[in-house]
């Protein structure tokens, strides 16, 4: 019985075995390799990435929701180049941040999990192929702010409806649920194939305003989905599919940011373990609207990308909206 109650209260730790496995391989290759002068030219990375990681953890937004909006806004970094760096950041926050969730037996949903993450892996691909090519730098700007406003004020506005039941688990698991949660993985993972990041909030919209489950389970799930997504699209871009090759400025962002992200999301996973949803959707909000007011302030509006603006936003409620509508029947 000792031993039993020694393994449990030990098991905790174990997380902490990645992240001395990142900083270790880093710091040998770093020092080996005197690469220690990046942090002169790209110290607004790590500074950037210490709260990106940290909201990764802890919401369903990853570590790439506040690094485009800081690269392309903040620094006038091309889009693709943010997407790039989103998704190789977040293949080591968010997969320390993975870590920290699955060892510390944290709620998440299975079901999700596996269907949405393989329509996921599936519709990053879609996205770097074709979508991309789609959209020019600004109008993608616009297009991920607005989105994520959409998502926001949806979520606030179902939040304030009281009496509204959430689970711990989808209620069923029947062919209209997995055709949903594919749906949602895919479009999500389309997304992130434009944006480095978007099947974490489509598939945490999906659980949360479609099958009611709680944010706080919500978020670990969309947080491990984010890590897998972000390691298919990193390892696709790595074999030369997306188009051109990743720029020699983004690897060196991604190497100075790594020892800072594999620290700061797995530390956002535990703050909000023990936090209520009504703490995760303020967090959400605040994070949602700091990035559109930055938008606001920085891109100069013209009517076409006032006019996806609007676009954007209002087919994204409608879609959140209609979502939330569905799931009457599990409430």
């Amino acid at each position: 019985m000792s031993i039993l109650k020694s393994s449990l209260n030990t098991r905790p730790h174990l997380d902490l075995a990645f992240i001395a496995l990142v900083w270790f391989v880093w710091l040998v290759i770093t020092a080996g390799a005197d690469r220690w002068a990046l942090f002169v030219d790209d110290w607004f990375m790590p500074v950037t990435m210490a709260f990106g990681s940290f909201v990764a953890g802890s919401t369903s937004q990853g570590g790439g929701a506040i690094a485009f909006p800081v690269m392309t806004l903040g620094f006038d970094i091309d889009p693709r180049g943010a997407r790039d760096f989103s998704m190789m950041i977040q293949s080591i926050g968010m997969t320390s941040a993975t870590m920290a969730i699955l060892w510390r037996r944290i709620p998440i949903e299975k079901t999700a999990l596996l269907v949405a993450g393989l329509a996921g892996a599936v519709g990053i691909v879609f996205g770097l192929e074709v979508v991309q090519f789609w959209f020019e730098s600004t109008p993608t700007k616009v297009f991920f702010v607005s989105l994520w406003l959409a998502f926001g004020v949806a979520l606030w506005t179902i939040n304030r409806v009281k009496g509204s039941i959430k689970r711990e688990s989808l209620a069923d698991r029947n062919l209209g649920t997995l055709i949903c949660l594919v749906l949602a993985g895919f479009v999500g993972g389309t997304v992130s194939g434009l944006l480095g990041s978007g099947l974490d909030i489509f598939v945490f919209a999906a659980l949360v305003l479609g099958f009611r489950v709680c944010e706080t389970v919500a978020t670990p799930t969309s947080v491990i989905l984010m890590a897998s997504n972000s390691v298919v699209g990193f390892l696709w871009r790595l074999s030369g599919g997306g188009g051109e090759a990743i720029a020699p400025e983004i690897w060196n962002y991604w190497w100075v940011c790594i020892p800072v992200v594999a620290i700061g999301a797995p530390l956002g996973a535990r703050f909000i373990s023990n936090r209520g949803h009504l703490f995760v959707v303020r967090l959400l909000l605040v994070v949602i609207v700091a990035q559109f007011l930055g938008a606001v302030l920085i891109i100069s509006f013209d009517g076409p990308l006032i006019a996806l603006a609007m676009a954007t936003f209002g087919l994204g409620v409608a879609l959140f909206l209609l979502c939330w509508r569905w799931g009457r029947h599990y409430a």
